[in-house]
């Protein structure tokens, strides 16, 4: 049996690995334009900014390597030109030896990747523009920073790699900018938990331009949609697209959006053609619907799926839920499954809960709050997705939380999940816990919530009662106008001041203590709504729509 793979990145690395494991004697090609196999992506940015510092760690395995362990025919500078489906042969184009060749297969696995986009502006050929995509992009903006010593750089795209080069090239000495077209940066998150993102990111010396775009580039002059910026270097980072001509002129099935179509084996729909990758499209693994979710976890698993079927071995993808995680200097940044904008465009009845525990016990030294959002099916109660923004701690609880998903968990399964508990590590109650105790209580009608979208609509009229529970010493450092302030260990003394036919709106600083609160009275007789997330969620969120604060017509 002779297998070729074209691409030697995640996916393809993978499956002739694998390939091997399982069939001794099986002849395995793998065909690289590059002049580098599997080598790590995820890790380009951190050798610009000097956390690694050895470009050789870059590449995980080597073609002499490749051949030593699995005896795997490695062939880098080789690019596969055309694809003969019908005399199984692929064409390639030796750009070493400058020679063009045949080479028969049995089965053939495309593994090609994904470019990064370069968007059709005046000035994008320039010399200091520049993508990262691979480890020549990396070596070219190596050697541009030590030799021409910029200093200043703008970042073109806020995602995962945008955001990761921001940090990088903050850490080698350069001033940054950040340009997203979008009104935040991360686009798994929501814009609620983004919002610490950005005040943190500022915090560290990063200019952000939210929802703005880049119009032209003119030497070193920016031009955006909103102003101009002035940079020595630009980084292109504003999305990949599936490299998929040579699959689409051999015939292959492609979607609307160029990826190519598989099935739950990762074949396309010509016999004895696999593909795995960044250039496939895959099922959204809540959802089932078809999705672009270019990355390194599910490429290798999918190299391993290709493989094994190829071998005889029934194997299938189950779909991709979009497990990722960020670190942004000593930040971490963590997403699996929907966001609410996935979710609505689903068309799915979904509910939404948000804690701000610690990382630890918090007598424990060096425990810090994370704030977590959870979404789940109102009807079936299935957890749908979770983001995490902190800092200790943050990739361990969503871990769990994608494996839940993944196992199809309800949100009110968290509640039994018994984690482990030390006092450096975690707490008797895990904030995975507590999250699942927050969506019970929800579920089961304990507590009614309201968000920090709704308070600009609750009226000042006097027909509700709007109510703060936090200290003094709280309040004295910003407030919401028209809530008067009742501390909750005081708030009995008070209740005959509220009327009980008006419903009550009670906040605090996490939505711990209102809570609380709101159980005191609806034990009394109240009708109780609490704000999801507090003061510290409402007061993140509308500082980075740039409004101090909503003040209510009647209470000016």
């Amino acid at each position: 049996m002779k297998t070729i793979i074209i691409g030697g990145v995640a996916g393809g690395a993978s499956a002739a690995a694998r390939l091997r494991r399982i069939d001794e004697k099986a002849d395995i090609i793998i065909l690289e334009r590059g002049e580098y196999i599997s080598f790590a992506n995820c890790g380009l940015p951190y050798f610009i900014g000097g956390e690694i510092t050895d470009k050789n760690m870059l590449t995980l395995q080597t073609p002499q390597s490749f051949k030593a362990r699995f005896n795997i025919d490695v062939r880098v500078l080789n690019e596969a030109k055309a694809i003969d489906p019908k005399r199984k042969m692929v064409i390639i184009e030796d750009h070493k030896n400058h020679i063009t060749y045949e080479e028969s297969y049995d089965h053939l696995i495309l593994a090609p990747g994904a470019d990064p986009i370069k968007p059709n502006i005046p000035g994008i050929d320039s010399d200091c523009v520049f993508t990262l995509r691979n480890i020549p992009d990396t070596f070219r903006i190596k050697n541009y920073i030590d030799t021409n010593h910029p200093k200043s750089a703008v970042v073109v795209g806020g995602g995962y790699i945008g955001v990761e080069m921001a940090e990088n090239l903050k850490k080698a000495g350069l001033e940054v900018s950040i340009v997203e077209l979008a009104d935040h940066l991360i686009a798994p998150l929501d814009f609620d938990m983004a919002a610490d993102v950005h005040r943190y990111i500022k915090s560290e010396g990063i200019n952000l331009y939210l929802n703005n775009g880049v119009q032209s580039i003119n030497n070193n002059t920016v031009i955006l949609q909103n102003g101009t910026i002035i940079a020595d270097m630009i980084i292109m980072s504003v999305g990949v697209r599936p490299e998929t001509t040579l699959a689409k002129d051999c015939g292959i099935t492609l979607n609307a959006k160029g990826s190519i179509v598989v099935n739950r084996h990762m074949q396309t729909n010509i016999d004895s053609i696999f593909a795995v990758g960044d250039a496939i499209e895959v099922k959204d693994f809540i959802t089932g619907m078809p999705a672009f979710i270019p990355l390194a976890g599910p490429a290798n698993k999918q190299g391993r799926i290709a493989a094994d079927n190829i071998c005889g071995i029934v194997s299938e993808y189950t779909g991709t839920q979009g497990s990722a995680v960020l670190k942004l200097f000593n930040m971490t940044v963590a997403t699996t499954g929907l966001n609410e904008r996935s979710a609505a465009s689903a068309q799915i009845d979904y509910d939404k809960a948000y804690i701000y525990s610690g990382s630890h016990a918090s007598y424990y030294p060096g425990a810090n709050n994370m704030s977590i959002k959870a979404l789940w099916d109102k009807k079936t109660q299935k957890l749908l997705g979770a983001q995490i923004v902190g800092f200790d701690g943050v990739d361990k609880r969503l871990d769990v939380l994608a494996t839940a998903i993944r196992f199809g968990a309800k949100i009110t399964d968290l509640t039994t999940l018994e984690l482990c508990y030390a006092p450096p590590f975690g707490s008797a109650k895990d904030p995975v816990n507590m999250l699942g105790f927050v969506a019970e209580n929800i579920i089961t009608d304990k507590i009614k919530q309201f968000f920090w979208h709704d308070i600009e609509n609750l009226p000042c009229d006097g027909s509700v009662t709007l109510l703060d529970v936090r200290t003094e010493t709280e309040v004295s450092r910003g407030k919401i106008k028209g809530f008067i302030n009742i501390p909750l260990d005081s708030l009995r003394e008070h209740l005959n001041e509220f009327p009980k036919d008006k419903p009550v709106y009670v906040h605090c600083h996490s939505g711990l203590r209102s809570y609380i609160a709101c159980r005191i009275l609806q034990g009394n007789g109240y009708e109780c709504y609490n704000l999801a997330g507090g003061w510290r969620l409402y007061e993140s969120v509308i500082n980075e729509r740039t409004v101090p604060e909503y003040i209510c017509t009647e209470c000016r």
